[in-house]
């Protein structure tokens, strides 16, 4: 997970950041200075109604105020992002092409795919993070009796045939964070990927799907009414709006950290200027208090960070993703 102390840290590794392909190349001050001057495109590179879908919107939203022109959203999802990704990375570099970038499609993707028409690490101008969210571990009420996380590892470790686990699509960190946890416990877990949470939720309320550690944001409703048991989240720190439920390393699973996180993007060769511009407009953003609880609210966190700051966390987090897609078994053509 990404602090704001750490992201402040961050920013100070700027002269190595300063040497990422496709960050800073420079880029006329004229030209930023009338940017922009027509509306931008946003591609979001997931369905309408998923969190990364509505925080954008949220974003946007902001956005078109401070700047002066519409933040308009185009959504072009499929291949796990890639298809929107592509997109992006094929866009002129003028500013007038941005769009929300997750850990899936910055640092999953080049360990998943065999081949991808883009490069994750060159072909995007990272402008901020913008926001982060923790997975959380669990599991219908109505068909698991265990109520703490151990209680859970030591019943699904006894369960005749094994147990399954959900997950929106084969290399999301759900389905990552499932397969290290039961690779870690030494549990029979057997993957099960759907669209979304939309599916995965009715599976386990039907009994047809044992658990899942999947994106908080979905499970919110479903903890509150007590039809979903919640045994962790795999933030650091306990979540603001579920105070009750423990970190991982609380409820007795060590060095298990994984959260899913945005960064906001532009194709490779954004004038520093543009990346300035749009930093500066979502920094105030991040520090209102109405827009922190609009994230919250949906289930994230709000987060700015200075360009070199987001190139970093991306880099930071490869290793560990890569090893858990080598433990997962996924690859995809």
């Amino acid at each position: 997970m990404i602090e704001r102390r750490g992201l402040l840290r961050a920013g100070s590794l700027a002269g190595a950041a300063l040497a990422a392909p496709g960050l800073l190349r420079p880029g006329g001050a004229r030209a930023a200075e009338a940017w922009p001057d027509r509306p931008v495109r946003v591609i979001v590179p997931w369905p309408p109604g998923g969190s990364t879908d509505v925080l954008a919107r949220i974003l946007c939203e902001q956005l078109t105020g401070k700047l002066g022109q519409s933040f308009v959203i185009e959504n072009r999802p499929g291949a796990t992002g890639n298809i929107g990704m592509d997109a992006v990375a094929k866009a002129a570099p003028d500013g007038y092409t941005q769009a929300p970038a997750t850990i899936a499609n910055l640092s999953v993707a080049q360990f998943l795919y065999a081949k991808l028409p883009f490069d994750p690490e060159k072909d995007f101008s990272l402008i901020s993070m913008h926001w982060e969210l923790p997975n959380v571990v669990v599991a219908p009420a109505q068909f698991t009796p265990p109520n703490t996380l151990q209680e859970f590892i030591a019943w699904a470790k006894a369960k005749k045939g094994g147990v399954s686990y959900g997950s929106p699509g084969v290399g999301t960190t759900a389905h990552l964070s499932g397969a290290l946890f039961c690779d870690r416990q030494k549990i029979d877990g057997q993957h099960v990927p759907f669209r979304g949470a939309a599916q995965i939720i009715p599976a386990m309320l039907s009994g047809d799907l044992t658990f899942a550690i999947d994106n908080l944001a979905s499970y919110i409703p479903v903890i509150a009414e007590g039809r979903m048991k919640a045994y962790a989240v795999t933030s650091p720190a306990r979540w603001s709006t579920l105070p009750n439920i423990p970190t991982m390393a609380e409820a007795g699973v060590a060095d298990f950290v994984i959260t899913s996180w945005c960064a906001w993007v532009g194709p490779a060769g954004m004038p520093r200027p543009i990346i300035d511009k749009v930093n500066a407009a979502m920094k105030e953003v991040a520090a209102d208090p109405a827009i922190q609880r609009r994230f919250l609210e949906t289930g994230a966190r709000c987060l700015w960070s200075t360009p070199e700051a987001a190139v970093t966390h991306a880099a930071q987090q490869r290793p560990m993703l890569a090893e858990m897609v080598k433990i997962s078994g996924a690859r995809m053509e």
